[in-house]
């Protein structure tokens, strides 16, 4: 491919000599074709047809066709996200679509090439390349003017189309205030996957950050488009995927759908039919916002800050405790059924939330309930307290920052006889306090009350009280 481009660009190819190319460190793996233009830099450099010294100046990635077209690359934003960490001012060279790409990085400065004879000419000493024919485009060699980083505006579904379920409504509004995991429990066609799909859009606008690392971990997957750009993603595997397919794996290391959900929501639908060990392999990152995959080989570290948005039925046939139709599951199949999930991961979702099977009088004749945009405000106002408070969102509060909550009296009492009444653990306590704290944003309120603490325990699954 290196050579037939070279050659196909009217330049010399050293037919005559051996070729070595050596791509160090050699433990890393190199896969894709963003190393064909790079190597064809180096073979025509060493032949003494380019300026080694201009060349030392740019960065080179780009996939060579058989006529010496580029072709975009995967992972082209990474690359800039890479070289503006580590402060390094150079420049990148990058085929049509990953030049676009990479020029998102604010400091980056990317040029564009279509040819490989566009690089050449760039680059090749005077009168040692008198065959090549000129750039088939004027626009052949262009520098990317960096876009705005304006926020893109939402063309999704807006909240307002689902009817009815105001508790599940509010529950995704102290979720998105806060960033907290969602379980949704009701019977089939209760609206639980229309309530999620819609979660996304009711998050605070993504940093300028956040967007970078996002957009990094879909460019390294070959999934960004422009378009998504400052959108967060919404990822939804089915339920058969694999617990590599969730949090990543293979030879080299990837990342999974738990990775690119990344300051997004990462929605599991049909929660009991995923396999025991997916789900489990979920409790780390929940914790901790980032998974490190071990191989004998390597060992890779992904982000994974994402929020859970989970639904489930409350038995096989879906319909425990409605009316019409009647459940017609025995107790030991619901007691295997909700078995499929673990108490540690249950205990790891902030938010337990019942989505009840609506009457049809109901459903038809309920208003219509707040946008979208306007529910967004409010958690976008919530979230900036959080923020102007403790610097970070309320799900992320751990050890002595929870001691610096400040609950009123009767608040403290709740949740002292909460928590030893239904035995919770650790966890679910500092986790209702959390929500607490949510609910007390959203009301624009310094301190945690009775009120705020009385909501927050409706969202805590009750268990069978302590003798």
């Amino acid at each position: 491919r290196v050579r037939c481009a070279i050659q196909n660009a009217g330049l010399d190819f050293p037919s005559n000599k051996r070729i070595t190319v050596n791509l160090a460190p050699a433990d890393l793996p190199k896969d894709s074709g963003r190393f064909d233009l790079p190597m064809a830099l180096g073979i025509l450099a060493a032949n003494g047809q380019l300026d080694e010294e201009a060349l030392a100046l740019h960065e080179f990635a780009g996939e060579l066709s058989l006529s010496g077209e580029l072709r975009p690359v995967r992972g082209a934003l990474a690359m800039g996200l890479a070289l503006h960490s580590a402060g390094v001012r150079t420049r990148l060279v990058l085929p049509p679509v990953s030049a676009e790409e990479a020029a998102l990085v604010p400091t980056a400065e990317v040029y564009r090439a279509q040819h490989l004879s566009d690089v050449v000419a760039r680059f090749a000493k005077p009168g040692l390349a008198p065959n090549m024919p000129p750039a088939a485009d004027a626009q052949g060699w262009v520098r990317v003017v960096p876009p705005p980083h304006a926020v893109s505006a939402h063309h999704g579904p807006d909240l307002a189309e689902v009817k009815g379920q105001a508790a599940p409504r509010r529950a995704l509004e102290i979720a998105a205030a806060g960033g907290h995991s969602l379980l949704l429990v009701g019977p089939p066609g209760t609206g639980k996957s229309m309530l999620a799909q819609r979660f996304a859009a009711l998050l605070p606008d993504m940093t300028l950050d956040e967007a970078l690392e996002s957009a990094a971990i879909a460019s390294v997957a070959g999934r960004f488009e422009l378009p998504q750009w400052r959108q967060r993603p919404t990822r939804s595997p089915h339920h058969t995927a694999t617990s590599v397919a969730l949090v990543g794996g293979g030879t080299p290391p990837r990342p999974g759908e738990i990775s690119l959900a990344h300051h997004g929501v990462l929605f599991l639908d049909e929660l009991p039919e995923f396999p025991r060990a997916a789900l489990e392999a979920l409790r780390e990152p929940l914790e901790t916002g980032h998974i490190t995959i071990s191989r004998a080989a390597r060992q890779a570290e992904f982000p994974a800050q994402f929020q859970l948005i989970a639904a489930m039925n409350p038995c096989p046939c879906g319909y425990l405790g409605a009316t019409r139709p009647v459940c017609r599951c025995t107790p030991d199949q619901v007691a295997r059924y909700q078995g499929r999930l673990s108490g540690p991961l249950l205990d790891r979702i902030d938010l337990h939330v019942t989505v009840p099977l609506l009457p049809s009088e109901v459903l038809m004749n309920s208003p219509a309930g707040d946008s979208t945009a306007t529910v967004q405000r409010r958690c976008t106002l919530a979230r900036d307290r959080a923020l102007q408070r403790q610097g970070k969102p309320n799900r992320a509060l751990v050890g002595r920052e929870l001691d610096d909550l400040q609950l009123s009296p009767e608040a403290s009492q709740g949740l002292h006889q909460a928590a030893t009444r239904w035995a919770w653990s650790s966890r679910s306590t500092h986790r209702t306090l959390k929500v607490a704290r949510t609910i007390a944003d959203l009301a624009h309120s310094d301190v945690i009350t009775w009120t705020h603490l009385a909501e927050a325990l409706q969202y805590r699954p009750i268990s069978t009280p302590a003798a």
